[in-house]
């Protein structure tokens, strides 16, 4: 019998001597307690730094996967995008051309500088077909506009309404691009009316124009 309880007598001493080390520990000398809670306060921030290692590394490879996902979802759009140009591609070839063959036309309709005194003269002309008497036919400062000149005039014609509408159709049907704004009419006397209004027309940028920055006012026109 004396026997059978040698283990458990050696186990609860063994129990004994380790219970021991951890009494009477100095919290503000680790280095000093005895070589089993100096080992365990080892393993513990081991542990520590590991897990907060693992935490930081998770937090990248998140903040790296949101930003793979956020990349994700755009590449898509944009080969949805590209996908839908490709098929229009004849399409938009197509209004390409139809876009540029009405800015050739409209390119047609503008005079050049040296073409400006026979359109203003042809717009007076237009006035005395349809008997009407020009008071006032004062051309203002060119404004000069991304691709091209506005030449706007200032007019006073003396007239009656029929021959004020058949001038300013005429205007409108004139192979070069003119028209009329800020209109007033008043009347002069029974028979006649006074009209007040800006003629706009338009032509090409001169070379040394195109570099100059929009809507600067150039020097006044000759008279």
């Amino acid at each position: 019998m004396a026997q059978m309880q040698r283990p458990t007598i050696q186990l609860a001493a063994l129990q004994e001597r380790i219970l021991l080390q951890f009494e009477d520990l100095d919290t503000n000398d680790p280095s000093s307690w005895p070589p089993l809670p100096r080992a365990l306060l080892l393993i513990a921030i081991a542990c520590l730094v590991m897990v907060a290692l693992w935490f930081v590394w998770i937090g990248d490879v998140a903040s790296e996967l949101e930003q793979t996902a956020a990349k994700e979802v755009q590449l898509r759009v944009d080969f949805k995008t590209k996908l839908t140009q490709a098929a229009n591609l004849e399409f938009l070839k197509k209004q390409r051309d139809q876009v540029e063959a009405y800015v050739k036309q409209l390119e047609s309709q503008l005079p050049s500088r040296s073409e400006m005194s026979a359109l203003l003269f042809s717009i007076n002309q237009l006035g005395q077909k349809h008997n009407l008497q020009f008071e006032t036919f004062r051309p203002g400062q060119v404004v000069l506009k991304p691709y091209y000149a506005e030449l706007p005039v200032n007019i006073r014609v003396i007239g009656n309404f029929h021959e004020f509408g058949k001038f300013a159709s005429d205007v409108a049907f004139l192979p070069r691009i003119a028209t009329l704004g800020n209109i007033s009419i008043s009347a002069k006397t029974d028979s006649t009316m006074v009209l007040d209004a800006t003629l706009k027309t338009y032509r090409y940028l001169d070379s040394d124009e195109a570099s100059a920055a929009p809507g600067k006012v150039a020097g006044e026109v000759k008279k």
